[in-house]
């Protein structure tokens, strides 16, 4: 297990050190049995801040997916940005409280 450290809001400090097993590391503590859905949504998070440098809009992230905005809420009670891009290692989002 790599030693993680996080920000008083709980993201990572250094979002370049996130692999797979961080993510299952961070989800478990999180109470969160990773699952396809959980992982599609987390790859789509990491994909978008690798690209760009930021989380990507929700509505994108249902698109991709294919999920619906409540079922997110239903993977990751924190909500997307909280709770899934927590997971996906990114710093904590603009407009996140």
């Amino acid at each position: 297990m790599v030693e993680l450290k996080f920000d008083g809001d709980g993201f990572l400090t250094n979002p370049e050190i996130w692999s797979e097993e961080v993510a299952k590391q961070i989800a478990q503590e999180d109470g969160i049995d990773m699952s396809d859905q959980h992982w599609a949504v987390v790859r789509i998070i990491r994909s978008n801040y690798e690209e760009k440098g930021n989380a990507p809009m929700i509505r994108t992230i249902c698109k991709e997916t294919g999920l619906k905005l409540k079922d997110i809420y239903e993977l990751f009670p924190l909500g997307p940005a909280r709770g899934a891009c927590r997971i996906a290692g990114l710093p904590k989002p603009d407009g996140c409280v």
